[in-house]
């Protein structure tokens, strides 16, 4: 990539952080935006802190620079952005009204000094409650400088009082020692009564302060901190788990200058009342996706929470991944809860992706996907233990011609499944962008049916077939249709039969071809890179399409970001 102009000066500028002074006095707000890419790109925290504190737009986005090639901020980057928006909140400098950190999480363990999901989210809401204790300081300093010139205006009322009194009673006894008439000194003795009465009826200095003391409190209560303005909004995905979430939820029950807003919501090992709970704290809009994992939900759980999403109206994602729903042992009590759960996914109607991972649900996918009201443009349902009358209901139903991304792993399918493989293929080959078939158990007999209606999915880029039993043989013809696939781009494809350790059943499981050992040294792998070279040059692809069977290293850049 090559560094314009701006860019390259902009790192020089931040590298020196001695002489930040005297640039930041004169700065213009068109070079913020460069210098803070800058000091994120080459780690210098204490400019960031400088320019967040100071920034002069309303909008400050920063999750999304990940998405243009650039490596996630380091920890002390996004802990020094996170302090000087609390900074800014008094600095009359600071114009920032929304900050954008949707995406700005990196993955677990990518990157050493980087900042996690989990992390990111707690270090967030850290910083929501820093704002509000800070905000409470200042609440409370400007509520003992109301109350000082209060009782320093009641003490010069009481000052001026007494002067009057002591005017008044040398005027009844007259300038020279005169005595007044009757009738004037009688109004006049009425008066001083009165004035001495009220006088009488009011405490002493020192009495008032603690009585006003005692009744602050109450008075400052009924001005609820609702009243207050919301000054920053914060955009942001969260990653809660059961550490996290007492946190998070205090952090979304403050009302304070820093209102808290999320994108996608990923809970993990959270029971289904928990889960209803952090909903019930979310702002209603701007949600976009949940992914709930490793949670106990079953169907009543489900029943429970996707009511609790109807609010949720631009809601369009929604994963549940090993939530131990299991619809093959349901009892006959359980009938009504699962039509609940369907009407609750009935309710979702800007859904268009939906995960279902080792939810098992034979026979059942009918139920479920007949509950939508819109077609989904991503399914992903692995580890499902689909029938093929559950193949048969998909490659019929509406949501068969909308599908962008398909994923059927580990759905052991056989030669019943083909015509309904043959069948979903047609339907979406104008629109598929994205295919995975990963241990299905498709061999060479198997796949050869179905490479003709692969090789008509035209917008097809990516096509995983990795831990299927293919030999060589199977590969290759795998290979020609791949490249006659002008859109494709990755090719994941399962490791031939013939590099694998001797003792391999005819039809080899997933889990065995993932555990057995392969063989080291050989020519055998030397022999399947040449031909799948060869044919990738034979037909001018070897720029453009990527043959991989590393499953943990293969590119992701190739899949579709939501």
């Amino acid at each position: 990539m090559v560094l314009s102009l701006v860019s390259l000066c902009a790192r020089e500028v931040v590298s020196d952080h001695s002489s930040s002074p005297s640039w930041l006095s004169c700065l213009p707000r068109e070079l913020y935006r460069p210098l803070l890419d800058a000091a994120f790109d080459h780690n210098r925290p204490l400019a960031v802190g400088e320019l967040v504190q100071r920034w002069p737009e309303r909008t400050l986005n920063v999750g999304g620079q990940k998405k243009h090639g650039h490596t996630p901020p380091n920890r002390l980057c996004i802990q020094a952005l996170l302090l000087s928006v609390v900074r800014g909140l008094t600095d009359k400098r600071c114009a920032l009204q929304l900050l954008d950190l949707s995406g700005l999480q990196c993955d677990e363990g990518l990157l050493e000094d980087s900042m996690g999901g989990w992390s990111l989210t707690v270090a967030l809401c850290s910083t929501l409650m820093q704002a509000q204790d800070s905000r409470g300081c200042r609440r409370d300093g400007e509520r003992e400088r109301k109350r000082s010139l209060k009782t320093q205006r009641e003490r010069d009322s009481i000052i001026k009082r007494d002067r009057g009194m002591e005017s008044r009673k040398r005027g009844m006894e007259g300038e020279e020692g005169e005595f007044v008439s009757g009738d004037k000194k009688g109004e006049e003795g009425i008066s001083l009564m009165r004035v001495c009465s009220q006088e009488e009826s009011v405490p002493g200095v020192r009495r008032r302060m603690e009585l006003q003391r005692r009744n602050e409190p109450q008075q400052t209560n009924c001005s609820s901190d609702s009243d207050q303005p919301e000054v920053v909004r914060v955009r942001a995905d969260l990653f809660i788990n059961a550490r996290s979430w007492d946190r998070v939820c205090g952090a979304l029950s403050l009302v304070g200058p820093l209102k808290l807003y999320c994108r996608y919501l990923r809970v993990e090992e959270l029971p289904a009342p928990s889960v209803a709970s952090l909903l019930q704290l979310l702002p209603r809009e701007g949600l976009l996706g949940l992914d709930i994992r490793y949670a106990s939900l079953g169907v009543s759980g489900l029943a429970l929470l996707l009511p609790q999403l109807e609010p949720f109206l631009l809601l369009h994602t929604l994963k549940l991944h090993y939530c131990n729903l299991d619809l093959r042992r349901v009892q006959s009590g359980e009938q009504g809860t699962m039509q609940d759960m369907c009407r609750g996914l009935s309710a979702l109607k800007q859904l268009r992706r939906l995960s279902l991972t080792a939810l098992r649900l034979p026979g059942h996918l009918r139920l479920v996907l007949s509950s939508l009201p819109q077609p989904l443009e991503v399914l992903e349902l692995p580890y499902l233990s689909l029938t093929p009358a559950d193949m048969s209901y998909l490659s019929c139903s509406p949501h068969a011609s909308s599908l962008r991304e398909l994923d059927l792993s580990e759905n052991r399918l056989d030669e019943s499944a083909v015509p309904s493989l043959r069948r979903l293929f047609s339907q979406a080959e104008t629109r598929l962008v994205q295919l995975s078939l990963c241990g299905c158990g498709l061999s060479d007999g198997l796949l050869g049916t179905l490479l003709p209606s692969l090789q008509r999915c035209r917008t097809l880029r990516t096509l995983r077939l990795a831990l299927n039993p293919l030999t060589r043989s199977g590969l290759v013809s795998l290979a020609w249709t791949a490249v006659e696939i002008s859109s494709l781009q990755l090719l994941l494809y399962p490791t031939p039969l013939e590099e694998y350790e001797p003792g391999l059943p005819p039809l080899p499981s997933s889990a065995q071809l993932l555990d057995w050992p392969l063989m080291e040294g050989s020519e055998v792998r030397k022999l399947t890179l040449s031909q799948l070279g060869e044919i990738l040059e034979a037909k001018g692809r070897q720029h453009d399409l990527l043959m991989t069977s590393d499953l943990l290293k293969y590119s992701t850049d190739l899949t579709l970001e939501e």
